[in-house]
């Protein structure tokens, strides 16, 4: 088939544009949107109990039981049973350890913020 498109004559670089928009395509949607999908369930599979975390929709809470698809959460006086899938770890990341903390983007305080833009007014003057 190759040799089809080379006899054609520029057959090839008409389908050159195609493919360029198909690697961006993966190396900027696709591709950190699988290693994103992989850390959940990465974090998903190692929970355990008495960790806390939150959900998807925001509930805090800690884990008195694990199950095989699903955690037992206790929220303040209550217990609720969710799926592992509603468990985020980008929402959980202020109750993770330390070295998971690394890996997450820093906010900054608000004295830095105070600061950063004290310097911008006076870049100004």
């Amino acid at each position: 088939m190759l040799y089809l498109l080379l006899q054609a004559g520029g057959g090839i670089q008409q389908f050159l544009p195609l493919l360029l928009v198909l690697v961006v395509m993966y190396f900027f949607f696709f591709r950190p949107q699988m290693k994103k999908q992989k850390e959940e369930r990465n974090f998903q599979s190692s929970l355990s109990k008495g960790m806390r975390v939150v959900t998807n929709s925001g509930i805090h809470g800690k884990i008195l039981e694990l199950q095989e698809s699903a955690v037992i959460l206790e929220v303040e006086n209550a217990r609720l049973k969710v799926n592992k899938s509603a468990l985020s770890k980008e929402q959980s990341k202020e109750y993770l350890p330390e070295e998971d903390k690394k890996n997450a983007p820093k906010k900054k305080s608000k004295s830095k913020e105070e600061e950063d833009k004290k310097d911008k007014k006076e870049a100004k003057s």
